[in-house]
């Protein structure tokens, strides 16, 4: 008696824990078949209908539709036109541009020109204390008229060109002193707070 007493109470409580009963709800489409192809002409005229699941249509015939439509996008528009145009005929801008680059190239051919003349009456002419301090005086003047080295001549290579001079003898005080001057002329040049020092009161 307790036994089927305790049974029935078990039967009881789990049936507390069985989950409530629920209705399927169902989802019905609308649209049609006709309806899809006419609203993906209107979103997209080009490539229009593709059915996937239609065993006619095969991927290739989609492919190619797409590609073609593609095509088509890419000739109707214009920068490809605008591109072959600019490459066939330069504008204003772009003239201006290098007829001004070729005038920075000749100035600069012309300072390198002026510093290499120095430099090489340096190497092989000048042989007194006044003659090497004017050559490296004359560089100092050349520095500051170009506002640094022009291009195609390099510190290091100018300084190892000046040391070479050097440890051939014959390099008094005030040849040092010219020296150090045209280092110090060229640092000031070549940094980038210069203009800060130009405005600097002190």
């Amino acid at each position: 008696m307790k036994t089927t007493a305790c049974l029935l109470s078990l039967l009881a409580t789990t049936a507390a824990f069985a989950p409530a009963p629920t209705s399927r709800t169902t989802t019905s489409i609308s649209e049609s078949k006709a309806d899809l192809e006419s609203l993906a002409t209107k979103l997209n005229p080009t490539i229009r209908f593709h059915d996937p699941l239609n065993p006619n249509q095969s991927r290739r015939s989609m492919l190619t539709t797409t590609a073609a439509a593609a095509l088509i996008l890419t000739q109707q528009s214009s920068p490809a036109s605008a591109l072959e145009t600019y490459l066939t005929e330069p504008t204003e801008e772009f003239k201006e541009s290098e007829r001004q680059r070729m005038e920075f190239r000749k100035k600069q051919l012309l300072l390198k020109g002026g510093f290499v003349k120095v430099l090489a009456r340096l190497t092989s002419e000048s042989n007194t204390e006044e003659e090497l301090v004017r050559d490296l005086s004359e560089l100092k003047e050349l520095v500051i008229q170009t506002g640094g080295l022009p291009l195609g001549i390099k510190k290091e290579d100018m300084y190892k060109v000046i040391r070479g001079k050097k440890a051939k003898g014959n390099w008094p005080t005030n040849v040092e002193i010219a020296y150090q001057k045209l280092k110090s002329e060229i640092a000031y040049q070549q940094s980038p707070n210069t203009e800060k020092d130009l405005e600097n009161p002190l």
